[in-house]
């Protein structure tokens, strides 16, 4: 009883979640290791999340102590905690979220530990960077990327904030697209379901069996009945999709049959282009489909489907096993769905024989990659995405001009990319003055804050220069509300931010999604956000 009481007791406390990214997703946020660098308001945002979450465990990186503005942006840390160490207090309370999770903290400087401990970041999964500073954050990712660690660089700053994945490859399974086309092959029928669809009378005119006669069964027979009449082609022209559905209305015997009405709707599925789409197309001609010792499990997965699609798929990827719901009698939907899971089962089986030649040709344990991965992935075979990102140093030495030059000339764009090049001045200038803009011991703030405004402006036409903007102009009212951020983290602002850097984290964790493929940048001045792919 206890047993069986331990095991629940995650299922109920995760249960929302797990109804999102299932089973193997949350095994894989359990098993990670997570890193955060900075445990200010934009940190804390982004660990709390992730703790809430089941993450395996977080280890915080931080030497400073807890000061009277940290109580005003950060609801992790109360009076109690004053004078104390910041990442102690914060691993405390993240503790009291849930017991679950384990929680160490390192009093240490991030830009110190990245200088002196390099190889302190290769236990993690990923390390979460907030509020390092540009030069700092080069050194992090380029050890990041040696040792294959994910690193996710998150900063907020007055009213804006950005975040940034940085790895060298990430591969995804289950992308989860918002919308994708139902994989019904009407298009291509295969035997069981070209029988199946023939075995039932659609002229049938028992009112109850034609007006429950699955969708599916409508398309595939008046396909067939199109092809013979258009030497074996299917409507492809706007004219021909017109006729074809006139076609599918002239066999209803009733203005309410709802089956027919939903092939009418569906009859585009008929004209589905066949074989393989672009995008899978570049993966499987990818040069790493090409396997060897040290390939992933998933290009091992790329190369089988490559042999499959020139042979058992006879051009096209697996079945993916699923139909909609639709309006049928219940025993021809059953006899479809097993129709479709049959099929679905046969070509991973055939995917399975595949892996495990390919594993034992290249000296690899035919059984190292499990059945239940195999049939995740022959599922997903039309989703597949592969994530590469340059790395940061790229990015910033050489940006892809036209993609920049394309971001300034749109209205939207050029507030992100405005706030993208001040973010990055904003440390230029504070390497030279030891300070952020706008931040003064002094009492006049107005007169310094003048000061600090062509300074600011100075240091990102410096940017601007060595990316190759020669000419191009920042607005000079941004400019002046940079510095009067004065670094500032707000709350709310470092709460999205915050939000946005665990939500990747959950993304390249669970290898569910796909993650942002560039640098996010938040506008809270007109609550807009926008990411640049440079």
């Amino acid at each position: 009883m206890a047993a069986a009481a331990a095991v629940a007791e995650p299922k109920t406390k995760y249960d929302r979640q797990l109804r999102i990214w299932g089973d193997q997703g949350q095994a894989a946020l359990e098993k990670a290791s997570i890193c955060l660098l900075n445990c200010g308001p934009t940190g804390t945002e982004a660990l709390k999340n992730l703790v809430l979450g089941g993450i395996g465990s977080v280890t915080v990186v931080d030497g400073s102590k807890v000061e009277q503005a940290d109580l005003g942006n950060n609801f992790l840390l109360d009076e109690g905690c004053l004078g104390q160490s910041r990442a102690k207090s914060i691993c405390s309370f993240l503790q009291e979220l849930n017991d679950a999770v384990k929680a160490k903290y390192v009093e240490e400087s991030p830009a110190t530990m990245i200088d002196t401990n390099p190889s302190f970041f290769s236990q993690f999964t990923v390390v979460i960077a907030t509020q390092l500073p540009e030069s700092s954050l080069l050194k992090l990712d380029s050890i990041c990327r040696s040792a294959n660690i994910v690193l996710v660089a998150a900063r907020s700053y007055g009213l804006t904030g950005l975040v940034r994945v940085s790895i060298k490859e990430h591969c995804v399974i289950e992308s989860k697209p918002d919308h994708f086309l139902d994989d019904l092959r009407l298009h291509k029928p295969w035997t069981e379901l070209k029988q199946f669809a023939k075995s039932i009378d659609i002229c049938d005119k028992d009112a109850v069996v034609h007006k429950h006669t699955p969708y599916i069964v409508i398309l595939v027979r008046l396909a067939e009945k199109w092809a013979d009449a258009h030497d074996g082609q299917l409507p492809s022209t706007r004219q021909e999709k017109r006729e074809f559905k006139d076609l599918i209305r002239a066999h209803m015997l009733n203005v309410d049959e709802d089956n027919y009405k939903e092939a009418v709707e569906s009859s585009y599925k008929v004209s589905v282009t066949p074989g393989i789409s672009d995008d899978i197309r570049q993966i499987i001609d990818d040069s790493s489909s090409e396997v060897n010792l040290s390939s992933s499990d998933f290009w091992v997965l790329v190369a089988a489907l490559k042999e499959f699609i020139a042979n058992e798929g006879n051009g096209e990827l697996p079945l993916e096993g699923t139909i909609p719901d639709m309006t049928s009698l219940t025993e021809y939907y059953v006899s479809l769905q097993k129709i479709y899971q049959a099929k679905a089962e046969s070509d991973c089986l055939a995917m399975e024989h595949r892996v495990k030649s390919i594993l034992k040709r290249i000296g690899r344990d035919p059984e190292s990659i499990s059945r239940a991965y195999i049939k995740t992935f022959c599922k997903n075979t039309r989703k597949l995405r592969v994530c590469r990102y340059r790395s940061m140093e790229e990015e910033f030495s050489a940006p892809v001009l036209s993609e920049v030059q394309k971001y300034f000339a749109d209205e939207d764009s050029c507030f992100a990319m405005n706030f993208y090049i001040l973010l990055r001045a904003v440390d230029r200038l504070a390497a030279n003055y030891s300070r952020l803009p706008g931040i003064f011991d002094s009492t006049g703030f107005t007169s310094e804050i003048d000061e600090d405004v062509p300074r600011l402006k100075l240091a990102a036409v410096a940017v601007l220069t060595e990316m190759g903007l020669n000419g191009a102009s920042l607005s000079e009212d941004l400019i002046t509300e940079v510095c009067r951020f004065a670094g500032a983290e707000i709350h709310p602002v470092a709460a999205f931010i915050g939000g946005m850097a665990s939500q990747e984290v959950i993304k390249l964790v669970t290898k569910q999604f796909v993650p942002l493929m560039g640098t996010f940048i938040f506008n809270g001045i007109d609550l807009k956000s926008q990411v640049l792919a440079l």
